[in-house]
Order: structure tokens, then C-alpha cells, then sequence
């Protein structure tokens, strides 16, 4: 039966650009990059991304502004700069040899513990367990744990693995093949809201799938859902086919961007601080609709002037002009 699972990942997923030409290196660029967005979006940019920084010393000698520019399309730049601090401890710890060993590669900066398992089990073939969701949801399937999802099961997956409770198959396949073939599973047929049973090769021996628990495992303990409606004026300057913007620093969304000088309408959540507060009618001002983490957004876009710029009570010599790294909804703003 995992030899049947094996065989269809090797001959379906082989194509993946990271399965390819393995590298250390590249297992960690990979990882990062797949964690929070899908194998189709990665596969855009991997390669590119490789080609640009081809060693970890390549990607700490980069500014951080260059770094988010390469990282474009992608979303989540968190982990483009965990992606560096890992680098750079990596190039002045190690001498540019990303480390084997467990202990030292979760007190790297940047790597956490599933990243760490991954650099042993995928980059390196050696025993170890890469727990990503799809691997967390299918072990908990397949082995009939009903804990709930998140910390607690992934816990509970690592220790029955330390203590050779499952995962016995991997020392006949080897690590690498065998949680890849168990992400790919889980991310093709053992999915979230829809296990395809009748075509998962290992449904005879799935405990969930044996006692019908497939829909309650894992254990997943619904959380309301929190939204607040956030509307904003988006001001759009334009100079010499550059824009008008701002650094975002790092207490603010997407640190290490530039966006259009950016003010609150109204907003229902009162501890919003994101940005400054503006008072007036912009109601028959176009606008477009964007989100991130728990605000859904209207953005109204007003183009200007530099005469009207100063009636809005702006300096320019707070803001600078640039077309590089701008914010998608800025760029979306001045799209529209």
C-alpha cells in the first residue's frame, strides 16, 4: 500500500521545481515559500527566486528592500525576512553550510521546528517528521487520533513518531519519499473539507476511514469568526511616473513596503491604529475592496495635486516618490 502511495507521488510530483536539483539551500527557500501559500503560486516564482540568490550569503548581503521586491507575489514577506535572519545566521554561524542537527537549526532565527524537520527529512533524506497541515491531517487519520487540531496534535504526532508508534514505513522508504508522498496526499485527496477515500491508497488501513471518523478527524473546534469593516482614503500623487508613499516601519502591515498616504474613514474596530484619522464626504469617491487578517476594506481612491495635497494638510518632505515595492492595495489603487 505505500509503495502504491510512493509510486504515485514520484511519477505525479516529480516536476515540482524543488524536487529537482536538491539542495539544503533550496529545501529551506522551498519550505519557507509553500508555507500559507499553494504549490501553484510557488512554482511561479522558485526558480526566479533561486536564480537571483543562488547560495544563503546571496540572500543575507541583500537589502531588505531588494528581498521584498524578489519576494512580490508571493504575500506573507514575515517570511521573506525570516528567510534572511536564517541566511545571515546561517553565513556567520556556519560559514554558508546550513547544519543537520535539530538543536542547532531551531535556534536559528527564522527556522522554526516543522522548517527544521523539513531541512532533515526532504533536504537531507534522514529520519525525521516534517509536520505541516496536510501531514498533521492525514497521521491523524490514518492513525485515528482524535486530539484537537493545532499545537496539541502536532505535539501528540511527534512524540508517537519519537517513540516509533507510527511512521514504521518510513525506514523502508526513506524520510524524504515518505512525507512527501504523505503532503502530496493530503493535499490532492486526504483534504480538509473533502477526503476522496475511494481514491487514497491507504483507506484500508485508515483507522478513520474504518470507523466512518473521517469528517471528525482531526478534531477541529470552530472559532467565530471575528470581521471589522475598515474603510480608507487612498491618496494617489503622481510624478514623473512615480508615486507618492511612505515606508511602512515595523509595527505597521507589511513592514518594509511603501504605501500611498493612506487615512481611516471609519472603522468598526475602535483599537485600530494602523493608520491616522481623517474627517469628510468621500463617499462618491471611487473604490475598491481588499482584506487582511481580521478587516475587510473599502479603499477610496482620490487622486490629487500637489496644491491639493497641501489643502489635505500633507508635507511632501514626509513622503517620498517611488514605483518600486509598492503595497498591493496601494498599486491596486492606483490601478484604478
Amino acid at each position: 500500500m505505500f509503495q502504491k502511495l510512493i509510486d504515485w507521488s514520484c511519477q505525479e510530483f516529480s516536476y515540482l521545481p524543488w524536487r529537482k536539483n536538491r539542495s539544503l539551500y533550496g529545501t529551506l527557500v522551498s519550505e519557507i515559500m509553500l508555507q500559507q501559500t499553494t504549490v501553484s503560486t510557488v512554482i511561479n516564482h522558485f526558480e526566479r527566486f533561486l536564480n537571483e540568490y543562488p547560495t544563503p550569503k546571496d540572500v543575507a548581503s541583500a537589502s531588505e528592500e531588494e528581498l521584498l521586491i524578489s519576494w512580490k507575489g508571493l504575500g506573507y514577506y514575515r517570511r521573506a525576512r525570516n528567510l534572511q535572519k536564517a541566511c545571515r545566521t546561517i553565513t556567520n554561524k556556519y560559514g554558508g553550510e546550513i547544519p543537520l542537527d535539530f538543536d542547532k537549526l531551531i535556534q536559528i532565527d527564522g527556522i522554526g521546528i516543522y522548517t527544521a524537520n523539513a531541512l532533515i527529512a526532504i533536504g537531507a533524506n534522514k529520519r525525521a517528521l516534517a509536520v505541516d497541515a496536510n501531514l498533521e491531517r492525514v497521521l491523524a487519520r490514518l492513525n485515528g487520533i482524535e486530539i484537537e487540531k493545532g499545537l496539541k496534535l502536532q505535539k501528540e504526532i511527534l512524540q508517537k513518531f519519537k517513540d516509533d508508534r507510527i511512521c514504521s514505513e518510513m525506514n523502508q522508504f526513506g524520510a524524504r519519499e515518505y512525507n512527501e508522498a504523505l503532503m502530496d496526499l493530503g493535499r490532492n485527496y486526504c483534504q480538509a473539507r473533502k477526503a476522496h477515500c475511494d481514491l487514497c491508497p491507504l483507506s484500508s488501513i485508515c483507522v478513520a476511514f474504518n470507523e466512518k471518523k473521517v469528517e471528525q478527524i482531526p478534531n477541529i473546534v470552530k472559532k467565530k469568526a471575528e470581521f471589522f469593516e475598515l474603510e480608507v482614503l487612498r491618496i494617489i500623487l503622481k510624478k514623473d511616473d512615480k508615486y507618492l508613499s511612505y515606508k511602512k516601519n515595523e509595527s505597521e502591515w507589511l513592514s518594509g513596503q511603501y504605501e500611498v498616504p493612506t487615512f481611516v474613514i471609519s472603522c468598526e474596530d475602535d483599537s485600530f491604529k494602523q493608520y491616522p484619522k481623517i474627517d469628510g464626504d468621500f463617499s462618491f469617491l471611487p473604490e475598491i475592496k481588499t482584506s487582511i487578517t481580521k478587516y475587510k476594506i473599502r479603499n477610496k481612491v482620490l487622486w490629487v495635486n500637489e496644491t491639493e495635497i497641501k489643502k489635505l494638510g500633507l508635507k511632501l518632505s514626509d513622503f517620498t516618490f517611488t514605483d518600486k515595492n509598492l503595497s498591493t492595495a496601494s498599486m491596486k489603487s492606483i490601478n484604478l
